[in-house]
C-alpha cells in the first residue's frame, strides 16, 4: 500500500538513529511490520469534556480508528483545543477565541509534518476548529477526510417550552450559528461522505459513518486524492453559495477567505454580494427561523440543499468518496419542502450574507440580512458611540440607548479588541431591552445566533485608523442592506480632518501569543488571517 510521507518512520535509510525509532515505536504497542506496510493515519481530534459539542467525539474516534484498521491503515490521535464561544461569552476569554483558528491550522500543520503521517482524519463540531483545520488541510495537502460532531438538540425543541434552550444532548448548539454552518460548509467543501454533515451527534449513523470514513481515508491515501484536488476555487465558490442558501453565521466572511488564502487565491468580500442576489435563501433554520439544523438533516441535509441549487454550483467539483458533486446531487431528494424550499420559493429572494460598502466600511462590513426585520432594512439613526462592548452594555443598564440611535461599539476589531471579539451580550440586550429601531455597527464580530440589524466587521476597524474610529455621537448614520451601503453623514475631508492626529487606544494585551497575534493579524475584510 501507498506510504507517501512514513515510509521513514521504519526504514533503514538513517541508520542507526532509525533503531532508536524503532524502539520508541515498539513502545507504543505497534507493530513494527505493520508500520513498514500499511498508511499511517491521524485522527485529529478536538474532543474536549468541557463543552457538550465535543464531548461525544472520543467514540466517533473510536470508531473512525477501528475503521483505519479495517481497511488495513495505522491509526494514531492526537487533540487540538476546542474553543468554545459560548463558554467565554461575558469575560475575557472572548478575546483569545478567533486567535485560536490560527493556533490550530498551525498545531495540526506542524504536528503532521514532524510525525510524517500519511493522511488525516479531522474530527470536530465547533466554530473555528473546522475552518483551523481546513486551514491545516489546505497547507499539508495530504488525504484529508472530515467527521462533523453533527448538531445537538434545544431541550425547547423536545418539550415546547419556549423559554427552555438548555442543551438537552451532545453536538454543536442546534441553530445555524457559526459551528453548524461550518459543519455544513465541510459538506460543501466536499470534506466529509456526502450527507453525514448534518447527522445529530447522538444518532447512531453518527458512529456508523465514523467507521466509513477511517475505511474511506485509507482508499483515500491509496488513490492518492489529496485535499487540494478537492479544495479547488470552485468548490471554495460552492461554499460561498451555500453558505447564502442555508443563511449561514456571518462568521463565514472571515473563514471561507482565511481558507481562499491557505489555497493561494483570494476571495474578496464583494464575491458575497456579486452571489447574493442570484442565490435565494432556502431555508428559515434558527435564528432566522423556527427551524432546526435536526429538521435540516430530516429534510435530506446538504445533499438535498446541493440539488436544489445544482443549476449555480460546479458540479464537477469532487468529494472525499471520489464522485462527483454532479454524481451526488443525482441521488439526493428533498424530504420535506416546508425546510429545504424551491428555489422558485424561497424564503428570502436573495441570499442571507450581505457585505456593506460605504465611506464608514471602504472595505466592507457584514451583515445577516435574513435574519433582519424587513422595516429595518433600511434605517437611518444618529450614533451613539462606545470604545468598547462593555461600556454599550453599561448604557443598556442604565437605560441610556434610545429608539432611533444607531449603537457604534469600536476597537473590537482583530488588533484592536485584541483578538474580535464576538459580541453577542450586546446584541441580546438590543432584543431584551424591547427597544426596535436601535441598530448596531461595529468592527467586532457576532454569534451565528445573533439577529435584527447587527453589522459587525466594519474594516478598516478603528485601531488601524478606520473612519468608524473618526464617528462621534450624534452623527447620522445611514444603512441601506437592499442597496449594499454603510454611510456616515460627513463628507471625506470632515472625517479625514477629525483622523488627522488620530492615535489608537491601546489594548492592555498579556505577553504571550496575543502579543504576536495583534502584530501579524490582517484586516477582517481579508479573513483576519496571519501574515
Amino acid at each position: 500500500m501507498k506510504k507517501p510521507k512514513s515510509r521513514v518512520l521504519v526504514d533503514d535509510s538513517d541508520f542507526p538513529i532509525n533503531i532508536v525509532r524503532r524502539n520508541m515505536l515498539r513502545g507504543t504497542g505497534s507493530d513494527i511490520e505493520d508500520l513498514r506496510n500499511k498508511p499511517v493515519i491521524a485522527i485529529v481530534n478536538s474532543q474536549t469534556d468541557f463543552n457538550p459539542g465535543h464531548m461525544h467525539l472520543r467514540f466517533l474516534a473510536e470508531k473512525a480508528r477501528e475503521g483505519v484498521w479495517a481497511a488495513g491503515g495505522v491509526p494514531f490521535e492526537f487533540n487540538v483545543p476546542a474553543p468554545c464561544d459560548g463558554m467565554t461569552e461575558g469575560h475575557e476569554g472572548m478575546r483569545f477565541i478567533l486567535p485560536q483558528r490560527e493556533l490550530i491550522a498551525d498545531m495540526v500543520e506542524t504536528h503532521v509534518r514532524s510525525m510524517m503521517f500519511d493522511g488525516m482524519v479531522m474530527i470536530a463540531s465547533c466554530d473555528k476548529i473546522i475552518p483551523g483545520m481546513i486551514m491545516a488541510a489546505a497547507r499539508l495537502d495530504l488525504a484529508t477526510i472530515f467527521i462533523t460532531g453533527g448538531p445537538g438538540m434545544w431541550e425547547k425543541r423536545l418539550t415546547g417550552r419556549p423559554k427552555d434552550n438548555k442543551t438537552a444532548c451532545c453536538g454543536a448548539c442546534d441553530i445555524m450559528g457559526t459551528a453548524n454552518t461550518f459543519q455544513c460548509m465541510a459538506e460543501a467543501l466536499g470534506l466529509t461522505l456526502p450527507g453525514t454533515a448534518n447527522i445529530p451527534g447522538f444518532h447512531t449513523h453518527k458512529l456508523l459513518y465514523a467507521r466509513q470514513a477511517g475505511k474511506r481515508i485509507v482508499e483515500m491515501v491509496e488513490e492518492d486524492l489529496t485535499a487540494r484536488k478537492i479544495l479547488t476555487e470552485k468548490a471554495v465558490e460552492n461554499a460561498v453559495i451555500l453558505d447564502l442558501a442555508i443563511g449561514g453565521s456571518t462568521n463565514a466572511t472571515l473563514h471561507l477567505p482565511a481558507i481562499a488564502h491557505e489555497l493561494g487565491f483570494s476571495l474578496p468580500l464583494s464575491r458575497f454580494n456579486d452571489l447574493n442576489r442570484k442565490i435565494p435563501t432556502l431555508l428559515s433554520i434558527d435564528p432566522n427561523g423556527d427551524h432546526s439544523v435536526v429538521d435540516l438533516y430530516a429534510a435530506g441535509g446538504m445533499p438535498a440543499v446541493m440539488k436544489t441549487l445544482a443549476g449555480d454550483l460546479h458540479l464537477e467539483a469532487l468529494c472525499v468518496d471520489g464522485r462527483t458533486l454532479k454524481d451526488m446531487v443525482e441521488e439526493a431528494q428533498v424530504l420535506n419542502e416546508a425546510v429545504i424550499r424551491p428555489k422558485d420559493k424561497p424564503y428570502m429572494t436573495e441570499g442571507g450574507t450581505v457585505i456593506l460598502f460605504g465611506n464608514l466600511a471602504p472595505d466592507g462590513a457584514v451583515v445577516k440580512q435574513s435574519a433582519v426585520s424587513k422595516d429595518m432594512l433600511v434605517f437611518t439613526g444618529k450614533a451613539r458611540v462606545f470604545d468598547s462592548e462593555a461600556f454599550a452594555l453599561k448604557a443598556f443598564r442604565t437605560k441610556d440607548i434610545k429608539e432611533g440611535q444607531i449603537i457604534i461599539i469600536r476597537y473590537e476589531g482583530p488588533k484592536g479588541g485584541p483578538g474580535m471579539p464576538e459580541t453577542l451580550a450586546i446584541t441580546m440586550a438590543i432584543k431584551a431591552s424591547g427597544l426596535k429601531k436601535v441598530a448596531l455597527v461595529t468592527d467586532g464580530r457576532f454569534s451565528g445566533a445573533s439577529a435584527g440589524p447587527c453589522i459587525g466587521h466594519v474594516s478598516p476597524e478603528a485601531y488601524a485608523g478606520g473612519p468608524i474610529a473618526a464617528v462621534c455621537d450624534g452623527d447620522e448614520i445611514d444603512i441601506d442592506i437592499p442597496g449594499r451601503s454603510l454611510n456616515v453623514k460627513l463628507s471625506q475631508e470632515e472625517i479625514s480632518d477629525r483622523l488627522k492626529n488620530f492615535k489608537p487606544l491601546e489594548p492592555d494585551i498579556p505577553k504571550g501569543y496575543m502579543k504576536r497575534y495583534v502584530k501579524m493579524v490582517t484586516s477582517a475584510a481579508k479573513g483576519a488571517v496571519l501574515e
